[in-house]
């Protein structure tokens, strides 16, 4: 089988083409790239992708992985050549949930399908092995070299060194006994350990029932012990009745006399009471209550005729205030309207003045005839001069008499008016006490002839019972004697009523007594009867719940003949399952045996042929390979010939013998008419450059009968083979770019 060309939209591959030649076919791209994702591609397109795995911690299912980047369906196209014909593959995803599920198998160039193939069985019909055989023989990854143990391959691996049969496989077969074994008895679990359990808790139940059944009895004879303790202590109890009845029947007997003494003397006071025509108490507290209002009343009348009194005191000494006024007799307004008292106003003196002015002239005309003809003028002038100073004098002189007139008018005046001020306050102040006055009196009297009527009222009312009662006090008395009497009547009442409910209490209490009760009172009281009863009655119901208990418990265990039946037959199946038991046993034994010959023949020949490879690879620094059935892996170098197991190598070496050991594996179980193409995904990164180029080497010339696919993120690969026109080489970092 040659594959020629893929396309994918896988992952980060997003309709990259990948062109392949026969032969070895160099791809070398950095990390990152999508050199694995063109791996795990090529297994999609020959395997399809498994929809069942699920994610966990530390591993995503290839369906989430590889989903495209871009958000397309996930897909691709395969064209290759199967016995010398080419044909094309193509997977696509119609559904989120199935991808690739959508195959194709066509022959190249048109649109014929080959027949019988399909997505199921693609890669074991085309690459001749199954899924698991394929990826762990040719699909070698760096960090998948070491070989994990498959059925798969190990039925591959028989089948070569055997009788060719792969229906058959050791580890299967055993695995199908181990399971049948331990589904007899593995530890404590198993169908044996289960039924062993099984029988033991049927024998445990049994001889629960055994003591149960025991238990039960013994509680059952103790509950009629207490039972019958029960009906003595009833007995006892009922004799110390009937003999408390005779003591209890003269309490009865003096109640009923000291009712009947009760009855007679109630009836005797009320007999007293309607002779002496006393009122219901409900009349006494009416009147009573009007005494007490009465006096309320009265009191207020007290208070009433002293504010009259007082009233009337205020009125006169109001009226003697006004009287005393200048203005007593006159309203207000009159007494605004009276004159004021002045003397008459000063007037100007003109006969004075006239006197001034003929003195003056007088004067003037005796200088004149004193100087005996003097000038004329001169004594003109001190004739005027002088009658005029006397005029002014006589002028000044009124002037000043009529300022002191002005101010005694305005003084009086003043005091007029203060004086009326006050006369109009004392009219106001006697009006008013007039009007209280008259107020004050109205109330008292009006107060006095209620108190008056109310207080013949009551006194007539208490006559009708009370005859001495002729004033409120000696009234009042006779209510306190009526209520006393009444009180009294109660008494007698309550007592007669009290008695006779005695009286009837006791008689249901006391029964009659029969003839022949005891006379004398039994061995011990009530009360240690009454203690002994109440624990002997706890005691018989704890007796009969333990008993009810017991037999409930007991019925639950089931019942004693479906027991011993089910031991019985719990027994046979023990014995037929550890016969069952032996035989597997005896028969993995013998496969074990048989695959021991077999291991004997399977070891040499994938040994022998890893030998060849590993030897090649490192140069002959070891000459020696030897695994078993499980793949586990040693060497032998060839200077110490002491063999190592795999995980004491160094991690190229150990590299480097998986890898010898996958190709060996590649030669012995991919059909040789098939094949089919290997594909190494860094499979050489931990290889030194001497046996990197040693690997190569072998690899080319592997190349020569299948093809094979070399993804590196290393150069030294692509250089070794530059000068080789047989390898192709191929750099991806054009690809790398692009993503």
């Amino acid at each position: 089988m040659r594959i020629h060309r893929m396309q994918a939209s896988f992952g980060k591959l997003q309709g990259e083409v990948l062109e392949l030649r026969d032969g070895l076919n160099i791809l070398q791209a950095p990390n990152e790239a999508g050199k694995s994702t063109w791996c795990a591609f090529l297994l999609a397109m020959f395997y399809g992708i498994d929809t069942r795995e699920r994610n966990r911690t530390g591993f995503i299912a290839d369906k989430n992985r590889y989903a495209p980047w871009n958000g397309a369906p996930m897909g691709g196209r395969l064209d290759c050549q199967v016995d010398q014909e080419n044909l094309t593959l193509l997977r696509a995803t119609c559904r989120q949930n199935a991808p690739m599920r959508e195959f194709q198998a066509l022959y190249a160039g048109t649109q014929t399908a080959v027949l019988g193939l399909t997505g199921e069985n693609c890669g074991e019909t085309l690459l001749g092995v199954s899924r698991e055989v394929y990826a762990r023989s040719a699909f070698i990854r760096q960090s998948g070299l070491p070989i994990t143990p498959d059925a798969g391959l190990e039925r591959r691996v028989a089948s070569l060194i055997t009788s060719g049969e792969e229906g058959v496989s050791y580890s299967e077969a055993a695995k199908v006994l181990r399971d049948q074994l331990n589904r007899r008895r593995h530890n404590k679990t198993g169908r044996l350990p289960s039924l062993e359990a099984e029988l033991a808790a049927t024998r445990s139940l049994q001889n629960t029932q055994a003591e149960l059944l025991r238990q039960l009895e013994e509680a059952r004879e103790q509950a009629k012990t207490l039972e019958a303790r029960a009906a003595e202590l009833e007995e006892e109890l009922a004799q110390l009745d009937r003999w408390e009845a005779h003591r209890q029947r003269q309490i009865l007997v003096d109640a009923e006399e000291a009712a009947e003494r009760a009855e007679k003397r109630a009836l005797e006071l009320r007999r007293r009471l309607e002779e002496s025509q006393v009122p219901e108490n409900d009349a006494i507290g009416r009147l009573r209550g009007a005494i007490v209002n009465l006096e309320t009343v009265r009191k207020s009348t007290e208070k009433a005729l002293m504010q009259r009194d007082e009233a009337i005191t205020a009125k006169r000494e109001a009226e003697a205030a006004m009287n005393g006024s200048p203005f007593a007799g006159m309203t207000p307004e009159e007494a605004e309207q009276q004159p004021l008292d002045l003397p008459p106003k000063p007037k100007f003196p003109l006969l004075a003045g006239v006197l001034f002015v003929i003195l003056g002239l007088a004067l003037g005309g005796a200088v004149y005839m004193a100087q005996a003809g003097g000038d004329i003028p001169l004594a003109v002038g001190c004739g005027c001069g002088l009658a005029g100073a006397g005029w002014l004098a006589a002028a000044l002189v009124t002037r000043k008499r009529q300022a002191r007139w002005k101010a005694q008018a305005a003084e009086v005046r003043g005091e007029r008016n203060k004086a009326l001020e006050v006369y109009k306050s004392l009219c106001e102040a006697a009006e008013n006490a007039r009007s209280e006055a008259g107020v004050k009196i109205a109330a008292a009297d009006s107060l006095y002839v209620s108190l008056s009527t109310n207080e013949e009222a009551i006194l007539r009312e208490i006559r009708r019972f009370a005859p001495e009662a002729y004033d409120v006090i000696s009234g009042d008395a006779a209510l306190r004697g009526c209520a006393i009497r009444r009180k009294e009547l109660a008494e007698a009442d309550a007592a007669a009523r009290e008695a006779r409910l005695r009286t009837d209490v006791l008689a249901q209490q006391f029964p009659e007594v029969g003839e022949g009760t005891p006379l004398t009172p039994p061995v011990r009281g009530r009360a240690s009867i009454l203690a002994e009863q109440e624990k002997n009655r706890e005691e018989l119901i704890a007796a009969r719940s333990k008993a009810d208990q017991l037999s409930g418990r007991f019925h639950a265990t089931g019942d004693p003949l479906v027991l011993e039946s089910s031991a019985g037959r719990l027994i046979e199946q023990i014995a037929g399952i550890e016969q069952e038991y032996e035989a597997i046993e005896l028969a993995l034994s013998a496969l074990e045996t048989a695959n021991n010959r077999l291991q004997q023949r399977f070891s040499p020949a994938l040994g022998c042929r890893a030998e060849e490879i590993f030897a090649a690879l490192t140069a002959g620094a070891y000459d020696s390979v030897a695994l078993d059935r499980d793949f586990h892996v040693s060497a032998e170098p060839s200077d110490t010939g002491i063999p190592r197991e795999a995980g004491l190598l160094s991690g190229g070496a150990a590299d480097q013998l998986y890898l010898a050991v996958r190709l060996a594996i590649c030669d012995l179980v991919l059909p040789e008419e098939q094949a089919a193409p290997i594909v190494l995904d860094d499979a050489l990164s931990n290889f030194d450059d001497e046996r990197c180029a040693a690997a190569l080497t072998w690899l080319r010339k592997e190349a020569e009968k299948r093809q094979i696919l070399l993804f590196t993120c290393h150069s030294r690969e692509a250089e070794f083979f530059a000068e080789d026109p047989e390898v192709s080489v191929q750099r991806l970092t054009a690809f790398a770019e692009l993503v």
